[in-house]
Protein backbone atom coordinates (compact mmCIF):
# COMPACT_ATOMS: atom_id res chain seq x y z
CA UNK A 1 0.00 0.00 0.00
CA UNK A 2 1.18 3.50 -0.81
CA UNK A 3 -1.80 5.82 -0.21
CA UNK A 4 -3.30 6.81 3.12
CA UNK A 5 -6.86 7.01 1.77
CA UNK A 6 -6.63 3.49 0.40
CA UNK A 7 -5.25 2.09 3.66
CA UNK A 8 -8.14 3.79 5.47
CA UNK A 9 -10.57 2.16 3.02
CA UNK A 10 -9.09 -1.27 3.79
CA UNK A 11 -9.41 -0.56 7.49
CA UNK A 12 -13.05 0.38 7.06
CA UNK A 13 -13.88 -2.88 5.24
CA UNK A 14 -12.17 -5.03 7.88
CA UNK A 15 -8.96 -5.99 6.09
CA UNK A 16 -6.48 -6.97 8.79
CA UNK A 17 -3.08 -6.24 7.24
CA UNK A 18 -1.58 -3.55 5.00
CA UNK A 19 1.77 -4.24 3.39
CA UNK A 20 4.36 -1.47 3.14
CA UNK A 21 7.31 -2.16 0.84
CA UNK A 22 10.74 -1.05 2.07
CA UNK A 23 12.70 -2.58 -0.83
CA UNK A 24 14.26 0.18 -2.95
CA UNK A 25 14.19 -1.86 -6.18
CA UNK A 26 10.43 -2.41 -5.97
CA UNK A 27 8.09 -0.16 -7.99
CA UNK A 28 5.99 -0.10 -4.80
CA UNK A 29 8.88 1.17 -2.65
CA UNK A 30 7.21 3.41 -0.08
CA UNK A 31 9.65 6.29 -0.53
CA UNK A 32 8.57 6.70 -4.17
CA UNK A 33 5.22 7.91 -2.87
CA UNK A 34 3.95 10.61 -0.52
CA UNK A 35 2.88 8.40 2.36
CA UNK A 36 4.77 9.21 5.55
CA UNK A 37 5.10 7.43 8.86
CA UNK A 38 3.75 10.51 10.66
CA UNK A 39 0.61 10.66 8.52
CA UNK A 40 -0.07 6.97 8.95
CA UNK A 41 0.40 7.02 12.72
CA UNK A 42 -1.84 10.08 13.02
CA UNK A 43 -4.79 8.19 11.51
CA UNK A 44 -4.90 5.67 14.40
CA UNK A 45 -6.25 2.89 12.19
CA UNK A 46 -6.94 -0.64 13.44
CA UNK A 47 -5.28 -2.30 10.46
CA UNK A 48 -1.89 -3.86 11.21
CA UNK A 49 1.14 -2.54 9.32
CA UNK A 50 3.42 -5.17 7.77
CA UNK A 51 6.84 -4.05 6.57
CA UNK A 52 8.27 -5.99 3.63
CA UNK A 53 12.07 -6.19 3.37
CA UNK A 54 14.49 -7.89 0.98
CA UNK A 55 18.03 -8.67 2.12
CA UNK A 56 18.12 -5.60 4.37
CA UNK A 57 20.37 -5.16 7.40
CA UNK A 58 18.96 -5.93 10.83
CA UNK A 59 19.79 -2.40 11.99
CA UNK A 60 17.78 -0.82 9.17
CA UNK A 61 14.82 -3.16 9.63
CA UNK A 62 14.56 -2.40 13.33
CA UNK A 63 14.95 1.32 12.68
CA UNK A 64 12.04 1.22 10.22
CA UNK A 65 9.99 -0.90 12.63
CA UNK A 66 10.36 1.84 15.22
CA UNK A 67 9.81 4.77 12.83
CA UNK A 68 6.68 3.30 11.22
CA UNK A 69 5.45 1.43 14.33
CA UNK A 70 5.16 -1.78 12.36
CA UNK A 71 3.25 -4.71 13.80
CA UNK A 72 4.91 -7.39 11.67
CA UNK A 73 7.89 -7.84 9.38
CA UNK A 74 7.95 -9.93 6.19
CA UNK A 75 11.39 -11.07 5.05
CA UNK A 76 11.20 -11.72 1.34
CA UNK A 77 14.84 -12.20 0.39
CA UNK A 78 17.59 -14.72 1.07
CA UNK A 79 17.71 -14.17 4.82
CA UNK A 80 19.35 -16.94 6.85
CA UNK A 81 17.60 -18.69 9.76
CA UNK A 82 19.96 -16.95 12.19
CA UNK A 83 19.10 -13.54 10.73
CA UNK A 84 15.37 -14.28 10.88
CA UNK A 85 15.70 -15.30 14.50
CA UNK A 86 17.45 -12.02 15.27
CA UNK A 87 14.52 -10.06 13.85
CA UNK A 88 11.85 -12.27 15.43
CA UNK A 89 13.33 -11.56 18.84
CA UNK A 90 11.94 -8.03 18.40
CA UNK A 91 8.79 -8.32 16.29
CA UNK A 92 6.43 -10.90 14.78
CA UNK A 93 8.27 -12.15 11.71
CA UNK A 94 7.05 -13.79 8.50
CA UNK A 95 9.55 -15.59 6.26
CA UNK A 96 8.55 -15.64 2.61
CA UNK A 97 9.44 -18.54 0.33
CA UNK A 98 9.37 -18.38 -3.47
CA UNK A 99 7.87 -21.60 -4.79
CA UNK A 100 8.63 -23.11 -8.19
CA UNK A 101 7.57 -26.31 -9.94
CA UNK A 102 7.97 -29.58 -8.02
CA UNK A 103 9.31 -27.69 -4.99
CA UNK A 104 10.02 -29.68 -1.83
CA UNK A 105 8.37 -27.29 0.60
CA UNK A 106 9.05 -29.36 3.73
CA UNK A 107 12.77 -29.33 2.96
CA UNK A 108 12.72 -25.61 2.18
CA UNK A 109 11.00 -24.49 5.38
CA UNK A 110 12.65 -26.91 7.80
CA UNK A 111 15.62 -24.66 8.82
CA UNK A 112 13.21 -21.81 9.62
CA UNK A 113 10.64 -23.65 11.74
CA UNK A 114 12.00 -22.41 15.06
CA UNK A 115 13.20 -19.01 13.81
CA UNK A 116 10.07 -17.20 12.68
CA UNK A 117 6.42 -16.86 13.65
CA UNK A 118 4.80 -17.46 10.26
CA UNK A 119 5.54 -18.44 6.69
CA UNK A 120 4.43 -16.92 3.39
CA UNK A 121 4.38 -18.83 0.11
CA UNK A 122 4.75 -16.85 -3.11
CA UNK A 123 5.54 -17.71 -6.72
CA UNK A 124 9.15 -17.77 -7.88
CA UNK A 125 9.95 -15.15 -10.52
CA UNK A 126 12.68 -12.97 -11.94
CA UNK A 127 12.19 -10.45 -9.15
CA UNK A 128 11.31 -10.59 -5.45
CA UNK A 129 7.52 -10.64 -5.16
CA UNK A 130 4.79 -8.99 -7.20
CA UNK A 131 5.02 -11.32 -10.20
CA UNK A 132 1.26 -11.83 -10.47
CA UNK A 133 1.58 -15.57 -11.12
CA UNK A 134 0.26 -18.53 -9.14
CA UNK A 135 2.20 -21.61 -8.15
CA UNK A 136 0.67 -25.07 -7.74
CA UNK A 137 -1.20 -25.01 -4.41
CA UNK A 138 -1.20 -28.82 -4.37
CA UNK A 139 2.42 -28.56 -3.23
CA UNK A 140 1.11 -27.06 0.03
CA UNK A 141 -1.57 -29.72 0.37
CA UNK A 142 1.14 -32.38 0.14
CA UNK A 143 3.37 -30.67 2.72
CA UNK A 144 3.48 -30.83 6.51
CA UNK A 145 3.74 -27.11 7.27
CA UNK A 146 2.60 -27.01 10.93
CA UNK A 147 2.93 -23.24 11.18
CA UNK A 148 0.51 -20.42 10.30
CA UNK A 149 1.09 -19.22 6.75
CA UNK A 150 0.05 -16.56 4.27
CA UNK A 151 -0.94 -17.69 0.79
CA UNK A 152 0.35 -15.32 -1.87
CA UNK A 153 1.25 -15.25 -5.54
CA UNK A 154 -1.12 -14.05 -8.23
CA UNK A 155 -4.39 -14.32 -6.28
CA UNK A 156 -6.95 -12.32 -8.25
CA UNK A 157 -10.52 -11.01 -7.88
CA UNK A 158 -11.92 -14.15 -9.52
CA UNK A 159 -10.19 -16.55 -7.11
CA UNK A 160 -12.51 -16.23 -4.11
CA UNK A 161 -14.20 -19.61 -4.57
CA UNK A 162 -10.91 -21.39 -5.29
CA UNK A 163 -9.30 -19.87 -2.20
CA UNK A 164 -12.19 -21.00 0.02
CA UNK A 165 -12.03 -24.53 -1.37
CA UNK A 166 -8.30 -24.63 -0.67
CA UNK A 167 -8.76 -23.17 2.82
CA UNK A 168 -11.26 -25.87 3.76
CA UNK A 169 -8.46 -28.42 3.85
CA UNK A 170 -5.69 -26.22 5.25
CA UNK A 171 -5.81 -25.74 9.00
CA UNK A 172 -2.52 -23.80 8.92
CA UNK A 173 -3.70 -21.19 6.40
CA UNK A 174 -3.67 -17.92 8.35
CA UNK A 175 -4.25 -15.19 5.78
CA UNK A 176 -4.22 -14.20 2.12
CA UNK A 177 -1.70 -11.81 0.61
CA UNK A 178 -3.12 -10.14 -2.48
CA UNK A 179 -1.45 -7.41 -4.45
CA UNK A 180 -0.71 -6.94 -8.14
CA UNK A 181 -3.92 -8.47 -9.53
CA UNK A 182 -5.88 -5.76 -7.68
CA UNK A 183 -3.81 -2.82 -8.93
CA UNK A 184 -4.37 -0.13 -11.51
CA UNK A 185 -0.65 0.79 -11.21
CA UNK A 186 2.13 -0.43 -8.91
CA UNK A 187 1.12 0.46 -5.36
CA UNK A 188 -2.31 1.80 -6.37
CA UNK A 189 -5.25 -0.53 -5.69
CA UNK A 190 -8.66 -0.78 -7.33
CA UNK A 191 -10.55 -0.54 -4.05
CA UNK A 192 -13.81 -1.71 -5.61
CA UNK A 193 -12.14 -4.98 -6.66
CA UNK A 194 -10.66 -5.41 -3.19
CA UNK A 195 -14.05 -4.83 -1.60
CA UNK A 196 -15.74 -7.39 -3.86
CA UNK A 197 -13.07 -9.96 -3.01
CA UNK A 198 -13.26 -9.31 0.73
CA UNK A 199 -17.05 -9.62 0.69
CA UNK A 200 -16.83 -12.89 -1.25
CA UNK A 201 -14.37 -14.33 1.26
CA UNK A 202 -16.42 -13.21 4.27
CA UNK A 203 -19.60 -14.70 2.85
Amino acid sequence: MTRLDQIAALDEMGVEFAGLIFYPKSPRYIKRFHLSAIDLKREKLQISRVGVFVNETAEEILRVVDEWRLHMVQLHGDESPKFCEQISDHITTIKAFRIGKNENIDWKIHPYRECVDMFLFDTVGVSYGGNGEQFDWKLLEESNIRKPFFLSGGIGPEDGKRVLEFAAGQRDLFSLDVNSRFETAPGIKDISLVRQFVEAIKQ
